[in-house]
């Protein structure tokens, strides 16, 4: 963890493009209420495959910047997009004043015969660098318990070190519930002599049933006690959401404890839960 322990901590939240003006204006509210109590270094919204929310990204990321003052970081994926399409995208960002990019492959569609010019996202950065050179403050993603798709755990460490090679500036991972799980990834990385900042991604627990399904299609691992823990509530959506807030601010300490260089939390475009958190923490 030496590596992660020069940097000054940072904490950031996550939203998805709401699908309808009433989603927007509840995501407007949230980021204010975000900012007002945590004041995060900043947002980043999804971007859907294959471009399935790519208008809607645009939209949620010049709205939420104008809401709540804060710096947004829109994901960008290059399954399913040319180049073109990509300049197109990146000239709009710059023009926005958006210096701040989460460069991601994405998932093929189910239907989609062309994955794009693209098929990695180390080539997404490097097609940045590129065009922008150093402009962009470039974010990739980390797998602490290995993509789904890999093949082995040498070659998705390795994926990960070529996207930093690329010119990824710092990345952040997937959510997990094992914090043993990023603290061996950190020395993993250490020994491929990367020592980039690497940002734990932080899900507060909202509903198991819902979580289960997400986590499965991700390979985001759920402890076996944890999720024995959990089904026993039940319905008690209540007791569900305390005892989850618990075992995540217990999570959350130790890796800020162990040197971890912030949290970026999965708000599902919820402030309270993300809060819960953040108040109970040491910070």
């Amino acid at each position: 963890m030496e590596s992660q322990k020069i940097y000054n901590r940072s904490f950031s939240c996550e939203f998805f493009p709401p699908k309808t003006p009433e989603g927007m204006e509840k995501l407007k509210a949230t980021s204010v209420k975000l900012k007002q109590q945590m004041n995060p270094a900043f947002f980043s919204v999804t971007f859907g495959a294959g471009g399935s929310t790519r208008d809607r990204t645009f939209d949620a990321v010049s709205q939420t910047k104008q809401a709540s003052g804060i710096d947004v970081a829109p994901h960008l994926s290059c399954i399913g997009s040319t180049r073109e399409q990509l300049q197109e995208i990146l000239q709009n960002y710059r023009h926005q004043g958006i210096r701040r990019l989460v460069a991601l492959r994405g998932d093929i569609p189910s239907g989609m015969v062309s994955a794009g010019d693209f098929n990695y996202a180390y080539e997404l950065v490097q097609f940045i660098r590129e065009l922008h050179a150093d402009f962009f403050h470039i974010e990739v993603a980390a797998y602490p318990e290995f993509h789904p798709q890999a093949q082995t755990a040498t070659k998705d460490l390795q994926h990960f070190k070529n996207k930093i090679d690329a010119g990824a500036n710092s990345a952040i991972t997937q959510y997990f519930y094992n914090a043993d799980a990023y603290f061996r990834f950190i020395e993993s990385i250490e020994k491929l002599g990367v020592s980039t900042a690497v940002t734990p991604g932080i899900m507060p627990i909202n509903n198991y049933a819902s979580l289960a399904r997400f986590s499965d299609a991700c390979g985001a691992e759920i402890p076996r006690w944890l999720a024995k823990r959990l089904q026993a509530y039940g319905d008690d959506t209540a007791s569900i959401q305390s005892f989850g807030a618990d075992v995540v601010t217990d999570m959350c300490q130790r890796l800020l404890d162990a040197g971890a260089p912030g949290l970026h939390f999965y708000t599902l475009n919820q402030a309270d839960t993300s809060l819960r958190i953040w108040e109970n923490l040491s910070v």
